[in-house]
């Protein structure tokens, strides 16, 4: 006979199961081979910029012209380019987060090339170490400008595959039907992002099987790590209605623990860039303190020298071009060669807008009977691809924008700026609902982000969308990144006509 079974004194939990690791994504695959291959890039690059500048030291003698400083600036080139591929990787330049998106990658680069920088002057004052001066120069000259330039044609080259269907992020939504379709139309907008949405997650209780949208919904909340299986999703994007409180958030990322999913909370607040946003934790609650919107500072000092000297250097550059477009307009029909057209400015101040004539001599008179064709079903703009009103050689100077360069003029006056709103006609504005005429709190722009993110194909909502957030956002910062993004945008005619 076997002995009695006695009962056991150890408390047994149900802890359910934990999920096993799920193996990488091919998100995370391609991701990772991203990463590498920029840092490759990268290596490349300041080494090659640590090579330039003990070979530019020798042949142009800056700053100091004894020959034992180039063997001591090359005996340290090897560890100057260790130093400064770690500190790219100290402040976050290879961050999954903003890789390829947005100018935060930008910035720290910027600020791994200042800490190497930094360091390597301190080192040297401490040590005593007769660095060559002209070796430092040419080293960060040539290194960072070059390491931007490859940061920004590497993410041209993802932007692009993007756009063709590949290397994609297969997204899964998650929230109230309505929020769910918000953030998918700016998802699929943006194809450049290269989010492809591949479901739905409603709250329990909505017996919808496809959102107004078209999102097919594959489940419902409390049913996400599932969702995620079934779809492959890469990322879980959580929109208001997602989670009834912040107990079954926390819920949900126990579910989707080592599943190598990404998850991002599209918080209430809409429109307001990050730079505006800071996170400040507080007794575990995660605050959100956003600062106050800067049109104010869009309308100061620093941006208008910034409007006056660019645009002075435009002008100086671009004269050639600019004489021969208007030899051509006036020898095509005779008539004038500029078209002035009263405009509203800052504050709702009337200022006369230069442009090239691109149209007939009396293609105000003609609108009338044109206007039944307008194919912009909304707001208050005329649209039309195929305007009969347009010259050849105005044809010609629309797809590449060069018959607003006359408004550089407006500029050098202060009726406009080289970057903000799109200047708008007395008859729009006498349409605007209160909200849209914020967008007269600054001048109105040469280039903006109506103009970068597709100009005439934007519908109405869309161009006062960038141009709210625009006034509210400002800096300096995106002013110089919408003026990078102009000439692509110029370049590849997107949106123009």
């Amino acid at each position: 006979m076997g002995q009695p079974m006695r009962e056991s004194n150890v408390l047994t939990l149900d802890i359910g199961s934990r999920p096993m690791t799920q193996p990488l994504t091919q998100r995370s695959r391609w991701l990772r081979a991203l990463q590498g291959g920029i840092a490759v890039g990268d290596l490349f690059i300041v080494t090659a910029a640590v090579v330039i500048a003990g070979i530019g030291r020798r042949q142009l003698q800056l700053f100091d012209t004894a020959n034992d400083l180039t063997l001591v600036a090359d005996s340290v080139g090897v560890y100057i380019i260790a130093l400064w591929m770690l500190a790219n990787v100290g402040v976050g330049t290879y961050a999954k987060t903003f890789l390829g998106v947005g100018t935060v990658e930008y910035a720290r680069i910027g600020s791994a090339a200042g800490l190497t920088a930094g360091l390597v002057g301190i080192a040297s004052y401490l040590t005593h170490f007769n660095l060559s001066r002209g070796y430092f120069v040419i080293m960060f000259a040539i290194g960072l400008p070059a390491l931007l330039l490859w940061r920004y044609l590497a993410r041209q080259l993802v932007h692009r595959a993007h756009t063709r269907g590949h290397l994609m992020t297969r997204v899964l939504l998650t929230g109230s039907s309505s929020h769910v379709d918000d953030v998918a139309a700016v998802l699929r907008r943006e194809k450049w992002l290269g989010y492809d949405i591949v479901g739905a997650v409603l709250p329990k209780g909505s017996t919808e099987l496809v959102t107004g949208r078209g999102i097919h919904v594959v489940g419902r909340t409390g049913d996400t790590s599932a969702a995620v299986l079934s779809t492959k999703a890469d990322l879980v994007v959580f929109t208001e209605g997602a989670f009834p409180s912040a107990v079954d958030f926390r819920r949900i990322a126990w579910d989707l623990e080592g599943r190598h999913v990404q998850m991002a909370v599209v918080p209430s607040l809409s429109d307001i860039s990050s730079g505006r946003m800071a996170m400040r934790p507080v007794g575990g609650l995660p605050l959100v303190h956003v600062e106050q919107p800067q049109s104010m500072g869009a309308s100061r000092g620093a941006k208008r020298l910034f409007d006056i000297v660019g645009a002075s250097l435009m002008l100086l550059v671009s004269s050639p071009v600019l004489l021969f477009v208007a030899l051509a307009i006036r020898l095509g029909d005779k008539g004038p060669v500029l078209f002035r057209q009263t405009r509203v400015g800052r504050d709702g101040e009337l200022f006369e807008c230069l442009k090239f004539r691109s149209m007939v001599v009396d293609a105000e008179a003609r609108l009338s009977s044109i206007t039944h064709l307008n194919e912009s079903s909304e707001g208050v703009l005329f649209k039309m691809q195929s305007d009969p009103r347009i010259t050849p050689i105005g044809r010609f100077i629309r797809r590449f924008s060069i018959d607003e360069m006359p408004q550089l003029l407006n500029v050098l006056r202060g009726d406009m700026s080289l970057v903000g709103p799109r200047p708008a006609l007395p008859a729009e504005v006498r349409r605007y609902d209160p909200d849209v005429q914020r967008r007269l709190h600054v001048r109105p722009g040469l280039t903006g982000l109506w103009q970068v993110s597709g100009r005439s194909d934007l519908s109405w909502d869309d161009t006062v969308r960038l141009d709210l957030y625009y006034v509210d956002n400002w800096s300096m910062v995106q002013d110089i990144a919408i003026m990078l993004r102009t000439v692509q945008a110029v370049v590849a005619s997107r949106g123009a006509y």
